[in-house]
């Protein structure tokens, strides 16, 4: 039986396993629709961190108004970036470190495909760590107590339920998110209510002035404005490869930009305003503490935001390492993929010294999706005009039409690197850049990144365009009597 026969077999049964690997998503087996993106993304954002991220401005100095204005237009932006990938995705049928050889070669984009390895294990262990301390709090505001080992145990199911539904595959993840978001959706109403009924909010107070609050605004908008869209480019074809090959570019485009939009910006915007009341709390620790009788609903927000985030995470960390042609079954690297995520959970609740230090290497580490994103973006987009080959992706590089190592790929994306962190500044001293601090601590790495990347790969192939032309043989077309 061919693989095609065997997919079509399973999914007329109605098995739900997830057999596809890294190769283009047959036509057959593209089903999901816009609603099925829209949950898919909707629910990857729905994360207690975006309630932290959204009291950053408040923190820094802005006004409610001023924090919102920044979020929103961030957000406009990033998620633009975003639907723009997802669509690549959905014309190409294909996984998107795998697309990253058109820009890079064949083996040459093992380079930013070995980042998109390493990176989601730490995430996983963040974002679930980030959760544990508010599910801890509102099992004791319902008097169940346990301390640290309520935290082990919290942790251990927690980490086992996001990587069984990865390790199940796309079929799962569409099933979780499209079964759960609907619920969870209703429950951040009623928090939101209560929140805005239960706090003293400020919309003005603002004791930020001149550079400080340019600098201000420049952070909250690389932490959660346009740079929270960018650090999701490097998921975003893995799942809308699944999409029906009847839907417009249109129609997925703003599924997957709405469903990113919407739920950042709210829950964005929800921190921010408890934290804008000045009581010097988290806000995720005071809508925990504020909603008495809701304290399960809200238990069920805090386990539901990670696990819809990192299954997202998983399953597309399984797909890079298939993309360094290395020759194992992705479930089985999903499943590693939580181990090891599992073992930096635990070094986390034993050292919070070492939870701080890590996430801040992370922060460090998303410093390239921003100039890859500029590299692939016009690489198709401009270069292509968004018609590629898509089996020469998968040939062998010594006669694949990607070629080996595409230099001019990697050379943009290393000056895109380098812009980045010129423009960067971060909570530790080698993350900050010089012009960053010349400018009065204003952040522009995610432009300097994209610009200087997309840009520099579009003049370097221009260039090479120009020596192929110099050095084609003149023809004589003069007629010889």
């Amino acid at each position: 039986m061919s693989n095609n026969q065997m997919l079509q077999a399973q999914e007329g049964t109605g098995s739900t396993f997830d057999v596809h690997g890294i190769e283009p998503v047959p036509y057959e087996s593209r089903t999901s629709g816009q609603l099925d993106q829209f949950w898919i993304w909707a629910g990857a954002n729905v994360a207690p961190i975006n309630w932290v991220l959204g009291a950053i401005g408040i923190q820094l100095g802005l006004s409610l108004v001023e924090t919102l204005l920044v979020i929103v237009i961030g957000n406009v932006l990033g998620c633009a970036l975003f639907g723009a990938m997802c669509v690549i995705g959905h014309r190409c049928g294909v996984p998107q470190m795998v697309l990253s050889r058109l820009a890079f070669g064949r083996r040459g984009a093992w380079l930013p495909t070995l980042m998109q390895v390493l990176m989601p294990m730490g995430w996983v262990a963040i974002n679930t760590w980030i959760v544990l301390d508010l599910a801890v709090a509102a099992l004791d505001r319902m008097g169940i107590g346990g301390g640290i080992e309520l935290k082990y145990a919290i942790a251990v199911a927690v980490m086992v339920i996001q990587v069984g539904i990865a390790t199940w595959g796309f079929h799962a993840i569409r099933y979780f998110e499209r079964y759960t978001m609907p619920f969870v959706l209703a429950i951040m109403v009623a928090m939101t209510v209560l929140a805005f009924t239960h706090v003293d909010i400020h919309w003005h107070v603002s004791t930020a002035h001149g550079i400080g609050k340019l600098s201000a605004m420049s952070k909250l908008m690389t932490a959660i404005g346009i740079g929270w869209g960018i650090s999701w480019l490097v998921y975003a074809s893995d799942y809308t490869r699944f999409t029906k090959p009847t839907l417009t570019s249109r129609q997925v485009f703003r599924a997957t930009s709405l469903g990113m939009f919407l739920p950042t910006v709210w829950l964005a915007l929800l921190g921010a305003a408890i934290a804008s009341a000045g009581t010097g709390t988290d806000p995720s620790q005071l809508i925990v503490a504020a909603f008495g009788a809701m304290a399960l609903p809200v238990l069920l927000v805090l386990v539901h935001g990670p696990v819809a985030t990192n299954i997202v995470v998983i399953y597309s960390a399984a797909l890079a390492t298939l993309s360094l042609d290395l020759r194992v079954p992705r479930w089985a690297v999903s499943a590693v993929s939580g181990i090891v995520a599992l073992l930096i959970l635990y070094l986390f609740l034993r050292s919070g010294t070492f939870a701080s230090t890590f996430e801040d290497t992370m922060v460090f580490f998303v410093v390239w999706i921003a100039p890859w994103a500029g590299i692939v973006l016009v690489d198709f987009f401009v270069i292509r005009r968004g018609s590629i080959d898509v089996d020469a992706l998968y040939r062998h590089h010594t006669v694949s039409g990607c070629g080996d190592i595409k230099w001019s790929g990697v050379a943009a994306l290393s000056l895109g690197v380098f812009a980045a962190w010129l423009f960067q500044i971060g909570s530790i001293e080698s993350m900050q850049g010089p012009i960053a601090i010349a400018m009065g601590g204003i952040d522009l790495s995610w432009l300097a990144g994209l610009a200087v990347g997309g840009g520099s790969y579009y003049l370097l192939h221009l260039g090479r365009r120009q020596v192929r032309s110099s050095q084609a043989p003149l023809v004589d077309n003069r007629s010889s009597t």
